[in-house]
């Protein structure tokens, strides 16, 4: 964007015209191809939740989130329903299309309705989510409802700066790395860096005509392999 200058030759920020604040995201679901996301129900989501994470044999999926993995299907409910009572983080369930089941959780948090803000966090995708096209899609649906439909202009993702895979699955869906925030937390008796990442609005046509191109049916062969690369799309500017 062009820097401009005030009446007193100072560089300020370019214009927002007409800009009013956003609404709040709406406790509705997000249909998909491949998956639906929607707000969390513990009587509903948890059984298959927690059968789910069980495949994630010592916990690993869970070492740089906040809490620890619940032992039981009675401590996961209990979790489930703290997170699902909560305005912010809004957290979702993740249902695969084929089966009709819970395979992973992702919250909008830290929403800011004033300045059109929210980031996308509390990420935790199942061994029967990781690698399928839905676990794609349910980034790209929630990134439709902050951009398509409320008209949010930035949207974040901010992880540990140790975490390689989430750091990795952020630049691949096109967000853009901005810095790191260091001693930003404590957490588990230890120290969080964080590394932050977004998506501006003025971003999103491109990325979200290389998420259609990306889940086009078309873009898969019979043993289910891409034909072409979500990062390769996003690098073109499909």
């Amino acid at each position: 964007m062009t820097t401009q200058n005030n009446g007193f030759g100072q560089p300020i920020g370019f214009p927002v015209p007409g800009w009013t604040p956003r609404p709040r995201p709406p406790r509705t679901a997000m249909e998909g191809r491949y998956c639906r996301v929607e707000p969390l129900d513990p009587a509903r989501h948890a059984d298959d939740l927690f059968a789910a994470n069980a495949e994630d044999v010592g916990g690993r999926n869970w070492t740089y989130l906040s809490v620890e993995p619940p032992a039981t299907r009675e401590a996961y409910r209990a979790w489930a329903e703290t997170m699902a009572a909560g305005e912010d983080p809004m957290m979702h369930a993740i249902v695969a299309a084929d089966t009709g089941r819970a395979v992973g959780v992702a919250a909008f948090m830290r929403i800011d309705p004033a300045n059109g803000v929210v980031e996308v966090g509390h990420i935790n995708y199942s061994p029967r989510l990781q690698r399928t096209r839905a676990a794609t899609e349910a980034m790209a649906l929630m990134m439709r409802r902050a951009f398509d439909e409320l008209g949010y202009r930035r949207y974040e993702w901010k992880c540990d700066s140790l975490n390689e895979p989430s750091r990795a699955a952020a630049e691949r869906l096109g967000f853009r790395y901005e810095g790191l925030f260091r001693q930003a937390l404590v957490y588990k008796g230890r120290n969080r860096d964080t590394a932050w990442f977004s998506i501006l609005d003025r971003e999103w046509p491109a990325l979200r005509a290389a998420f259609d191109r990306w889940l086009d049916p078309a873009n898969f062969d019979e043993a289910g392999r891409q034909k072409e690369r979500l990062a390769e799309l996003i690098r073109s500017g499909v």
